[in-house]
């Protein structure tokens, strides 16, 4: 509309437009959710050679992204880039549940012959407890993301309940319409019948990995020392891992778009800033990449008159081969050095929320109550500063060289002519700062009317002298009469914290350069010239940097809270306080594996990689559920089998009679091979040691049947979580940034981690076990000792019950 009223040869473009960013991210972010859906169906097919059940697992993702949004709108959120992150992420998650149910339905239908009717309700139910287990967990572990403090917790509070909206949705649905599809569309297999050919495909990849597994997992369970061993060395791998990795506040984000801001030596006009701004700007415009610049001067809080600021535009990430860092550094090592010494320039990203505030990425505050003293130490500290490897843009808020004129009262002077202070201040106010003294209207509107001496007059020694000032005894004498004028400079601003006078360092890491390493440098060096300045001087970190700080203590304090939160849900579900322990062991391996991973993908540990872990660590902790859980479910089901044959072989006597009668009863729940393996050094005339023996080799059976069991959709559900952040790793779009930092954590650290958990839970689960069989003996040779003494019954009945 704007370009049809302009005059001919005159053309309106669109330079500037933080729009256009947003737009364009969640656009990415939508098509990655649709993509990632894709493939985490893909891998259900894979796993499963059922199109049927692949098209009922798949519609679990749908449904519960649909049915987030109905909370996410009681909740009064939007649909914004963290929002849609957590929708993006949740899309590998929510298809968790039902794959699970639907897998276990599946091999009620295939294996067991049972009616899909029939199937559906028995396989949901054997599988229930397990399900909600994982989903009550999960939520455990983001919600608290909704509570974190600070500017973090405002940013990341929706991610959390978002998260936890999904994963609740997506266990009713599990449990609804995940089943009821299953009992319509699965086919119950005839006996005899030939399997289809997409399942014998299926089963052909899949089994020779369901073997190495088992082979590997039978290793383990018998050098249960090797995994323990291979797990302390990987945890203590993370000390040396998390000195390489680099650490930073936010992911490095291209958003194709930055910023040259120069400043003028002090006293420069607007029209010689605007020059040289114009001059640097032709020189930007030349770059490959760049579509267009935008001059602006004095455009901060302060309206700077020798300040310019150019805002460059390039083109999409996925349209060049330079990153916006490798331009930017390209900007620094071509352009600045041609520019003459006197001007302060920055290299600069976007400030997103306006406001004029410094955007580099390292900042540290000195205050203290001399600013004379801090103005000596000022150039030592930038030179260090400068000198440091990978640094950039490197800057203070100190500005001096401001030309000022001093007027000083004479007041011996004034008192003889009459004259008081207060009239020399207010002239001084009325005719050079300018003073409202009436207002205009006109149409509706109110103008303020401004006494103000004329431009000539106020910027002029000679004629600043010429201003009368009321005396009492003369009427009107010259402010020359009474004043003395002399010419100085100063700093632009004085800049205060907590009452203190401040200055604040300012630096940008170059690309690739670790950005908390040459964060701790600069505290040094600020730390080692506060030691040289008077006493009452102190560092602190500013913007960016105390932000890092924060959100790491956030992030510590969210993870704890964690979980504390997963263990009562866990001993809860589980009706005990050993098995939560044993699913929790295997979070502490992720963490190495994640750090590797962060590594790997050239990242840093920040706030969107700290938000990976957490959703790494729900996806492990539900692999160590499914396990823990069938191994006790097994277990109980056998166990009055296993304790009749041990009753009923208590009176037999002598060797191969008692070997004969445990076989003939224990060989098709343990099997043969199996129980020879635990008879190979167990002495039969003692028969305690024989029952240690086959409750040894039936919770060995049990562990490795559990396992082999849940192999599938513990696969199923990892590479489907997988398959769904590829869209988001693989992203080079505007905004891709944040996404890859989360999901690089989450892929690396899952796929690294997937076979040392797998055999590392089994393990712990069986050395938990040992250690509770042991209190049980303890506690009962104690209660028997009771038995014997009743006058110790008492006391020994409290260290039972404790």
């Amino acid at each position: 509309d704007i370009q049809k009223e302009l005059p001919p040869g005159y053309q309106l473009q669109v330079q500037r437009d933080s729009s256009a960013v947003i737009r364009t991210g969640i656009d990415a972010v939508t098509e990655h959710l649709i993509l990632g859906s894709f493939f985490a169906a893909l891998v259900v097919l894979m796993f499963l050679g059922n199109l049927r059940s692949t098209i009922i697992a798949a519609l679990a993702i749908p449904t519960s992204i649909i049915g987030t949004f109905a909370l996410m709108k009681m909740q009064g959120y939007t649909l914004n880039t963290i929002t849609l992150l957590a929708l993006a992420l949740a899309v590998g998650i929510v298809i968790d549940d039902a794959i699970v149910v639907l897998e276990n339905i599946f091999k009620h239908v295939e294996e067991k012959n049972e009616p899909p009717k029939k199937a559906a309700v028995s396989g949901t139910r054997e599988i229930g407890l397990a399900v909600t287990a994982t989903t009550l967990s999960l939520i455990a572990v983001f919600l608290p993301i909704a509570f974190i403090g600070g500017i973090p917790g405002r940013f990341l509070g929706s991610f959390g309940v978002t998260m936890s909206f999904s994963i609740a949705v997506s266990l009713f649905v599990s449990f609804t319409l995940t089943p009821m599809l299953a009992s319509r569309w699965l086919k119950e297999h005839p006996a005899g019948a030939p399997p289809p050919m997409l399942f014998k495909v299926v089963e052909f990849f899949y089994r020779p990995i369901e073997r190495v597994y088992m082979v590997l997992l039978g290793w383990s369970m018998r050098h249960r020392w090797a995994v323990v061993l291979a797990a302390f060395l990987t945890l203590a791998s993370t000390v040396p891992l998390a000195k390489i990795a680099h650490t930073g506040f936010l992911p490095v984000d291209d958003r194709a778009q930055f910023e040259v801001i120069v400043r003028l030596p002090e006293g420069r006009s607007v029209p010689a800033t605007e020059l040289v701004g114009e001059r640097i700007a032709r020189i930007v415009r030349k770059l490959p990449d760049v579509t267009a610049t935008l001059l602006t001067v004095g455009d901060d809080p302060a309206k700077t008159p020798n300040q310019a600021r150019i805002y460059v535009k390039l083109t999409d990430p996925d349209k060049r081969k330079l990153t916006q860092n490798q331009i930017k550094d390209v900007v620094r090592e071509q352009i600045l050095p041609t520019l003459p010494p006197e001007l302060r320039v920055n290299v600069a990203d976007v400030n997103e929320f306006g406001g004029g505030q410094a955007t580099q990425r390292i900042q540290y505050l000195m205050a203290g109550p001399d600013l004379k003293a801090m103005e000596a130490a000022v150039p030592r500290v930038v030179e260090r500063m400068k000198r440091l490897p990978g640094s950039a843009d490197v800057d203070s808020t100190l500005v001096v060289g401001k030309p000022e004129l001093g007027v000083f009262v004479d007041r011996q002077r004034a008192a003889d002519l009459g004259v008081q202070v207060l009239d020399v201040a207010q002239a001084l106010q009325y005719l050079v700062a300018g003073q409202k003294v009436s207002t205009y209207s006109e149409r509706g509107e109110q103008y303020d009317v401004r006494l103000r001496a004329t431009q000539e007059y106020r910027t002029d020694e000679d004629a600043l002298r010429l201003i009368t000032v009321p005396s009492r005894k003369l009427g009107l004498v010259s402010l020359a009469d009474v004043v003395q004028v002399k010419r100085g400079s100063g700093p632009t601003t004085i800049q205060r914290f907590q009452r203190e006078r401040q200055v604040t360092f300012m630096m940008n890491p170059k690309q690739g350069v670790d950005e908390g390493a040459l964060g701790a440098s600069v505290k040094n060096i600020l730390f080692e010239e506060a030691a040289k300045l008077p006493k009452g001087f102190s560092v602190k970190p500013q913007g960016t940097t105390k932000m890092m700080k924060e959100t790491m203590q956030s992030f510590a304090l969210g993870l704890l809270a964690s979980l504390i939160f997963m263990y009562l849900i866990l001993a809860a579900q589980f009706e005990s306080w050993l098995h939560p322990v044993t699913i929790l062991v295997s979070l502490p391996l992720t963490i190495p594996f994640a750090i590797a991973s962060v590594i790997i993908f050239d990242q840093a540990i920040d706030m969107y990689a700290l938000l990976g872990l957490f959703v790494l660590f729900g996806v492990v902790k539900k692999n160590a559920i499914l396990q823990i859980d069938h191994t006790n479910q097994l277990r109980e089901r056998q166990h009055g089998v296993v304790e009749k044959a041990l009753h009923g072989a208590e009176g037999v006597h002598g060797e191969q009679a008692l070997r004969h009668s445990l076989h003939e009863q224990l060989d098709r729940f343990i099997g043969r091979d199996m129980l020879e393996e635990a008879f190979a050094k167990v002495h039969f005339s003692d028969f305690e040691a024989v029952k240690k023996a086959t409750w040894g080799a039936y919770r060995l059976k049990a562990i490795l049947r559990a396992n082999k069991d849940r192999l599938r959709p513990i696969l199923m559900t990892t590479f489907a979580f997988v398959a769904g952040m590829i869209p988001l790793i693989t992203a080079k779009g505007v905004g891709s940034g944040f996404n890859k930092a989360t999901a690089g954590v989450v892929v690396g650290g899952q796929i690294l981690s997937l076979v040392l958990t797998l055999l590392t839970v089994p393990v712990a689960y069986s050395y938990f076990d040992d250690l509770s069989g042991f209190l049980r003996r303890v506690f009962s040779r104690k209660k028997a000792a009771a038995t014997e003494h009743p006058h110790h019954e008492a006391a020994v009945t409290a260290e039972v019950s404790k």
